[in-house]
């Protein structure tokens, strides 16, 4: 039995960086997950949604992470379908964090129903793009379309309702918000990135960036974004506790 379970795992070549980035990920994925639930405890009773939330993205990270990664290891193919599969569920939950620490500053539910809306939008034409029409030049104009709706998402955070509650709602969860939407556009950019690479239309219909892995990419940019949302929100949770304390 214990060969049987030796020879079920299969291993990972020492230049395979997919597979290594996606080995890697799963383990930071739950790794997070574990420090987010168990945490949940220790904060204000007002944050702990938002820090459950984190908790939730994570794990289903982990999960998808750990099955993609045998995936690929036992196809050599890249995980698409399984990846946006992840993607839909765990994108709008990040959007989700930014209506919980503005809803006390007086969110309304539609704030919320735009950043969801506009992220399913962003994802479902990323993957007619890439998924289906990935190896044809006009993979561009749904990369275009998932991309409107991208900066719709960034002007919301940056410009639209959630910075101007995030002013109203004191330091703490302004400084919050600013680093999330620094995560937004800095650590979102990440994913045209790695459709850019992976895909025939290329920026346009120009390749650029010939030879990159879009896997890779995608890899390192779930770990930073999904991981650090969580931890700019612990942190905001940390921070408010010291306030009310002093």
């Amino acid at each position: 039995m214990h060969q049987n379970l030796l020879s079920a795992i299969l291993p990972i070549a020492n230049n395979n960086y997919v597979a290594f980035t996606f080995f890697v990920g799963c383990m930071a994925m739950m790794a997070a997950c574990v420090f987010f639930f168990f945490e949940m405890s220790n904060v204000e009773k007002k944050w702990r949604t938002s820090i459950l939330v984190s908790g939730l993205i994570t794990f289903i990270a982990a999960v998808h992470y750990y099955y993609m990664r045998d995936y690929n290891l036992s196809t050599g193919e890249s995980p698409v379908f399984f990846r946006y599969v992840d993607w839909i569920l765990t994108v709008p939950l990040m959007c989700v964090e930014f209506y919980l620490i503005t809803k006390k500053a007086g969110a309304k539910i539609g704030l919320l129903w735009q950043l969801i809306f506009a992220s399913i939008i962003m994802l479902v034409t990323g993957y007619i793009g890439e998924a289906i029409y990935g190896k044809e030049t006009q993979s561009w104009i749904w990369g275009l379309i998932s991309g409107i709706a991208y900066f719709y998402i960034v002007y919301i955070v940056w410009f639209g309702d959630v910075a101007k509650l995030a002013s109203n709602a004191g330091p703490a969860v302004q400084k919050a918000v600013k680093t999330l939407a620094w995560f937004v556009l800095v650590g979102w950019a990440i994913y045209p990135i790695g459709y850019i690479a992976g895909t025939a239309g290329g920026l346009f219909g120009m390749r650029i960036w010939e030879g990159l892995s879009m896997d890779v990419v995608y890899n390192i940019g779930d770990a930073i974004n999904k991981i650090g949302f969580g931890l700019v929100i612990y942190a905001l949770a940390q921070s408010d506790k010291s306030t009310s304390n002093a």
